[in-house]
């Protein structure tokens, strides 16, 4: 009989860094939070740092227990993560995926299927019948990021500065945006937003705002939610039809996030998809557990 030892699970982001320890039962016997190390927001270097401070801090307590295997599921450079990987020693095997794995493994349970998710950022990956994972979008907030904080934020906005030059009807988004900057006309605020250090920060805290005035039933408002969440589903349709050619009738697929389990969103992706939309409101750190639970371990290679 397999004999099943101590394990570690991580789930890296640009927000925190979440580690589990878990024992040869399956119960989670340690857990640490620590900073946020995506290696393209904090660099390669800090963000290698604090993934072994927190390692050795979630064995806390624990240390002569011998580790068999450690699942990293980490945010940013893939290949700088698959590096990282291979230097570690002291874990057991050690397995570096994406951080989309643990919010998919929530949605299929190891099975086919497709997770749409938007926070911070946003992607899509599924799991084809063959067990292969596949992930798009997550090109971040410069480039896409269809359906995030920014995202939504974003188009929010925009459709606030033609308000305020008078192209546009008025509504709730025009008096959201001169309450946030302190501002009334349409030139300084938008000098506001691009002036600040981290402009995408900035914009992405409208979003909560935003998705409340549409559930009230700004209508400026619901055509943002609508464009911004739109777009991701879009996407996810269009992976959907390349890797599940017999069509979604039957396919497991997950919605993950606040943005996207907003009444206000969530009813949107539901009247416009032919998935059968599960909502995902487990933290991503309970997929690392489930994975764990399964041995799972992270294909090599791109």
């Amino acid at each position: 009989m397999k004999t099943v030892a101590w394990r570690i699970g991580v789930d890296g982001g640009a927000t925190k860094t979440e580690c589990i320890l878990v024992d040869p039962s399956g119960a989670i016997a340690g857990r640490h939070i620590a900073p946020g190390c995506n290696p393209s927001v904090v660099g390669e270097e800090r963000a290698g740092l604090l993934l072994r401070e927190a390692l050795r801090a979630v064995r806390a307590g624990h240390e002569t227990e011998a580790v068999s295997s450690t699942l990293l599921c980490m945010a940013g450079n893939r290949a700088f993560w698959r590096e990282f990987a291979a230097g570690l020693a002291g874990f057991g095997r050690i397995s570096a995926a994406d951080d989309s794995l643990p919010v998919l493994e929530l949605a299929t349970r190891g099975g086919p299927g497709l997770i749409l998710h938007a926070g911070t950022g946003s992607f899509v990956a599924a799991r084809t019948e063959n067990g292969a994972v596949h992930y798009a979008g997550g090109l971040g907030w410069r480039f896409g990021d269809e359906g995030s904080g920014y995202d939504l934020g974003r188009h929010a906005v925009a459709h606030a500065l033609l308000e305020i030059q008078g192209w546009a009807p008025k509504s709730g988004l025009g008096a959201l945006v001169r309450e946030r900057t302190g501002l009334s006309e349409a030139g300084p605020i938008s000098r506001y937003f691009n002036g600040q250090a981290s402009p995408n920060v900035e914009i992405a805290a409208l979003a909560p705002r935003v998705l409340a005035l549409a559930e009230a039933g700004d209508p400026a408002a619901g055509t943002a939610v609508s464009e911004s969440v739109g777009d991701l589903l879009k996407l996810a349709i269009g992976v959907a039809s390349k890797l599940f050619p017999a069509g979604p009738s039957r396919l497991r697929t997950g919605v993950s996030g606040p943005i996207l389990n907003h009444p206000a969103s969530f009813r949107l992706l539901a009247a416009h998809s032919a998935f059968d939309l599960n909502p995902i409101l487990a933290p991503p750190i309970e997929g690392v557990r489930l994975l764990l639970a399964r041995d799972f371990e992270a294909p090599s290679g791109d």
